[in-house]
């Protein structure tokens, strides 16, 4: 056993991979011409600009919002990020 308390059989690791390029490529070109990736957890789905380091998180809304709401939001968000 690792250090992480857990390992993953050989096959697992491609699974994982699998997923992680699944995830990578998800993009919702029905809400945005932006090149952001989106991750859903839980009801919420988090809108991010995966080439901005650090990691710059656009938007997180509700799941259940429109697509047209969703479309709105981010098309209100178009300036650089900015610190806090």
């Amino acid at each position: 056993m690792d250090s992480q308390g857990y390992e993953l059989h050989p096959e697992a690791c491609g699974d994982v991979d699998e997923i992680r390029g699944y995830i990578a490529a998800d993009k919702r070109a029905d809400l945005t011409d932006r090149p952001l990736r989106f991750i859903r957890v839980r009801d919420y789905v988090i809108a991010y600009a995966p080439d901005e380091k650090p990691l710059w998180v656009i938007a997180v809304m509700h799941g259940h919002r429109s697509p047209r709401v969703m479309a709105a939001i981010l098309r209100g968000r178009e300036e650089q990020p900015s610190s806090f």
